[in-house]
């Protein structure tokens, strides 16, 4: 990890990632969450988004001491397609494939709504 600082790290993905852990864990079970993203292959294969909510997880269940190089690394990839795709963000955002993409990643903007 080379000139990262970890807490600035650390911090932007504590904003970025606004799901719990047990919101994140019910959320990749669902269809929806498995219908949405985009696929390496093209194949019917897990989705690059749906993978990261399982690293996700992982990071979630680490302590700050045991995360390694590769933890920060998929943090800073996380904030980073947050922060794209909210800028993205479409009419109907309850039950878009926007936001169930953004789910994946750990990300319910609907959480951010003032009512």
């Amino acid at each position: 990890m080379t000139n990262l600082d970890p807490d600035e790290v650390r911090s932007n993905f504590a904003d970025a990632v606004n799901m719990d852990f047990a919101e994140l864990e019910a959320w990749l079970k669902t269809d929806e969450s498995r219908r949405v993203g985009w696929k390496k292959d093209g194949s019917a294969s897990e989705s690059v988004g749906h993978a990261s909510g399982r690293l996700i997880l992982a990071i979630l269940c680490k302590e700050e001491a045991d995360l390694s190089g590769a933890d920060y690394e998929h943090m800073r990839k996380v904030v980073g397609f947050v922060r794209r795709h909210k800028a993205q963000r479409p009419d109907n955002v309850f039950t878009s494939r926007w936001r169930y993409s953004l789910m994946n990643w750990g990300h319910d903007p609907i959480k951010e709504e003032r009512w």
